[in-house]
């Protein structure tokens, strides 16, 4: 295992070159990593606790980013969704292994309107759109037969008609309070630069690696 350990690129990550903007810094490492086709570039691990500080963490996609804050979507009654409502902190991290690449995204999470979470729902594939409504998410099930059975009644009952919102799920995002740029650098002296909010202003900080 000691000797797995990868030589990063002379890529750079250095205040002189960065925007003074995370959000902004954030879609350029995103827009050059889907440029270098990364595979699931969107793909995050998403970190939450329990009320009692029980930690958990699953990879979703992310779905929208701007000044208001990153989005994904769920089902509202899994367990991620469970560990939002008892404690809204939350973090998500993004790997681009090809760059050597990692960007920390954490903050306080709220749920989105309704209308943002029509507005993608209608945008799915309509298998996923049917996906929704069968998956009762992180409820046990009796079989994988149970759940196909659940999806072909579920393709009955709205053939022919457009598949509504479930009440049960839609967006939540991610209200940002520190972004964490980390460039891979040679000698293990990697570059960390990180974005703190401070009295509704962005600080930029070095870390040591």
């Amino acid at each position: 295992m000691t000797n797995l350990k990868k030589t990063y690129s002379s890529k750079k990550l250095d205040e002189s070159n960065i925007d003074l903007n995370p959000v902004k810094q954030f879609s350029t490492w995103l827009n050059e990593a889907i440029a270098a086709e990364v595979i699931e570039p969107t793909a995050m691990a998403l970190s939450t606790a329990s009320k009692k500080g029980i930690p958990s963490a699953r990879i979703v996609l992310l779905k929208g980013i701007d000044e208001k804050g990153i989005v994904f979507f769920t089902n509202y009654e899994s367990a991620k969704a469970k560990n939002l409502f008892e404690n809204p902190n939350a973090e998500a991290l993004f790997h681009w292994k090809e760059l050597g690449r990692q960007v920390r995204v954490s903050g306080i999470v709220k749920k989105v309107s309704k209308k943002e979470s029509k507005e993608y729902f209608k945008t799915r594939p309509r298998e996923s759109q049917l996906g929704a409504w069968v998956s009762k998410q992180s409820s046990e099930i009796p079989s994988r037969e149970y759940l196909e059975k659940k999806f072909e009644e579920a393709k009955q009952k709205f053939k022919g008609k457009e598949i509504p919102l479930p009440p049960f799920w839609g967006g939540f995002r991610i209200i940002p309070n520190n972004f964490e740029f980390w460039q891979g650098r040679e000698n293990r002296l990697h570059d960390r630069i990180c974005y703190k909010k401070k009295d509704g202003e962005w600080k930029i900080i070095r870390l040591s690696p």
